[in-house]
């Protein structure tokens, strides 16, 4: 018996002027984009100026108290959720641009016939009949964190530490550095744990989310879905 090839279903041809609706669909997308990209710069703006306050008022004197430092950690993270909700928007349009990248402009510039995903048209009409995001808010905090919280809470974890080891004086032992954490009437030892816990946790959320970003994508730079 001969065997029958099974061949790709072609791909639906556009006319000139279907092309250049694409063409303004993606603008458009690329302009919605850039506006959420802007609302992401500004969280971030926001959690730099609080974080900069607050080493501006612990380190103005050597009496000054480290507890600016702990409470803006506060601010950071709230500032760090609402990045993550506004990612989850930005991320919308950003997908979609890439996939028009992807399985339109790039193949029509590839020598060759190139064929990227035959059923492309229909996902992202898909897409623009039942909205919806392609990153979970978990993966959107995490991805935050990797770009950029994790280096915003780790100077905040080190000027803390730095506070307690050189105000008022330099600590002459692990004993005096514990006592100088103490906030009001919680021991110091419970304190450093709990800010202990506080840069595992972020660190293991941003480590977490690089996994599954890798899991999802590896080292492909030709995506099969959005996200």
């Amino acid at each position: 018996m001969t065997r029958v090839e099974e061949r790709p279903e072609a791909r639906r041809e556009f006319n000139s002027a279907e092309i250049g609706a694409l063409a303004h669909l993606w603008r458009g997308e690329v302009y919605r984009s850039t506006i959420w990209r802007t609302r992401l710069d500004t969280t971030t703006n926001w959690a730099v100026v609080t974080l900069g306050i607050a080493l501006s008022i612990a380190f103005a004197s050597r009496e000054a108290s480290p507890l600016p430092l702990v409470l803006v950690g506060i601010l950071i993270l709230f500032f760090l959720m609402l990045e993550a909700r506004r990612y989850r928007y930005f991320n919308v349009w950003r997908a979609r641009c890439r996939w028009i990248e992807t399985h339109f402009y790039a193949p029509m510039l590839q020598d060759g016939d190139l064929r990227l995903g035959e059923g492309w048209q229909k996902e992202l009409a898909e897409d623009y009949w039942v909205p919806r995001y392609h990153v979970s808010f978990q993966a959107a905090v995490g991805r935050r964190i990797r770009r950029n919280y994790l280096w915003i809470l780790l100077i905040q974890t080190v000027a803390y530490i730095g506070k307690l080891v050189v105000h008022p004086t330099p600590v002459e032992g692990v004993e005096m550095f514990v006592d100088r954490a103490a906030i009001g009437p919680v021991h110091g030892l419970w304190v450093l744990a709990a800010g202990l816990v506080y840069v595992i946790a972020w660190t293991g959320w941003a480590l977490q989310s690089w996994h599954h970003d890798r899991r999802r994508w590896g080292s492909t730079q030709r995506p099969s879905g959005m996200g």
